[in-house]
């Protein structure tokens, strides 16, 4: 079966990001055709990139660098689920996607982003870069609005249209997360 992180991007204190991917995970559980799995940036503690050679070349010499490359080898596709800071993505995230190369080739991704205005701009900035991983981003995704998703900017509650475009956006997913699956596959 496809296995799927939902990849908690934020690690701020007081983050909103929690409710968002405890949601996502209620609604993926629903499902038959994948397993879903919670991977937290925050408990991960990446530090800054420090190793001394390029990511592409493989040759990983910190543990916390082997260790990220294990889980992010374990997976066949990723929801990343991450807010907007500045019109972009929290550097968390780039952090973690510069740290390790062939781990993630080949493999699907899919966005749920969240901030004033959906947190687009965020995924619009990750989307060449995840080309670069070799990564194949679908084009369904979800944008949560701080105004009409959060109460008071702080209580998470989805207007019922989120919960049908998440659904479309897990359809995608899987499939293009099955059919790279057969590209890691081959010999």
């Amino acid at each position: 079966m496809i296995k799927i992180a939902v990849v908690l991007v934020s690690t701020r204190p007081g983050r909103r990001g929690e409710a968002v991917a405890d949601w996502v995970l209620k609604q993926a559980a629903q499902r038959d055709d994948a397993g879903f799995a919670l991977v937290d940036l925050a408990e991960i503690g990446l530090p800054d990139l420090d190793e001394p050679m390029p990511p592409a070349s493989g040759r990983y010499t910190r543990e916390h660098t082997r260790s990220w490359a294990a889980t992010v080898a374990g997976y066949d596709g990723f929801v990343f689920v991450t807010p907007e800071y500045n019109h972009s993505a929290p550097g968390t995230l780039k952090n973690a996607l510069d740290r390790v190369y062939a781990e993630w080739n080949n493999k699907a991704a899919a966005f749920v982003s969240y901030g004033v205005d959906g947190g687009v701009r965020a995924v619009e900035a990750l989307r060449p870069v995840l080309g670069a991983l070799q990564i194949a981003d679908v084009s369904a995704q979800v944008a949560l609005s701080m105004h009409t998703d959060f109460v008071g900017f702080t209580d998470f509650s989805p207007g019922d249209h989120q919960a049908v475009a998440l659904a479309r956006t897990l359809d995608q997913l899987v499939s293009w997360s099955t059919a790279l699956a057969t590209l890691r596959t081959t010999p």
